[in-house]
């Protein structure tokens, strides 16, 4: 009679720590910026990041092969800001001037058009694929930096959203890290 009494708890346990094990894992529970490949749900890549965080996408300008700099910001409600853009000379693709609020200066040899707020929930983007030398740069004052080439081929192309993960995805995805 013991043995059929102790079954229960036994069951009972086991259930529990399954299900305690389940909510772990799918549960989200860190904020990322995703680099979705393609148009899917597939993560190829991640950045943990926080609101108010800023972070930028740098990449060779294909004609003129100067850096053009696009710098955002996560915002509470999970979107991404872009509050900048500079770059060195004017070609096809490149703003000429600002709009509404924004403020079109020339500093240090480089044309900005800052104070700039537009909001995007998701951005396309390409890795180089002639001139592959896209880079991601984030943390106060950029601290950190990688090329996008480390993780991804060239020509490679990303749908970029800022979204709740799992620790789930957080395990199997990879973590962009300098």
């Amino acid at each position: 009679m013991k043995a059929l009494a102790r079954k229960p708890w036994g069951f009972m346990l086991i259930f529990l720590a399954s299900i305690t094990l389940l909510i772990t894992l799918l549960v989200p529970f860190q904020t990322a910026l995703i680099f979705y490949k393609e148009n899917t749900n597939r993560i190829e890549m991640f950045l943990p990041v926080e609101e108010g965080d800023p972070f930028q996408l740098i990449f060779t300008h294909s004609i003129h092969l100067t850096d053009v700099v696009e710098k955002y910001e996560i915002t509470d409600k999970k979107t991404i800001r872009q509050t900048e853009i500079s770059f060195e000379e004017f070609a096809i693709g490149m703003p000429s001037n600002a709009q509404g609020d924004e403020q079109f200066t020339y500093e240090d040899g480089k044309y900005h058009i800052k104070n700039i707020n537009q909001t995007f929930d998701q951005i396309k983007l390409r890795n180089g694929k002639v001139v592959s030398e896209n880079r991601l740069v984030w943390g106060d004052g950029a601290h950190y930096r990688v090329y996008l080439n480390d993780y991804v081929e060239p020509g490679a192309w990303f749908t970029l959203k800022v979204e709740d993960i799992t620790l789930w995805q957080y395990l199997k995805g990879v973590e962009i890290h300098e």
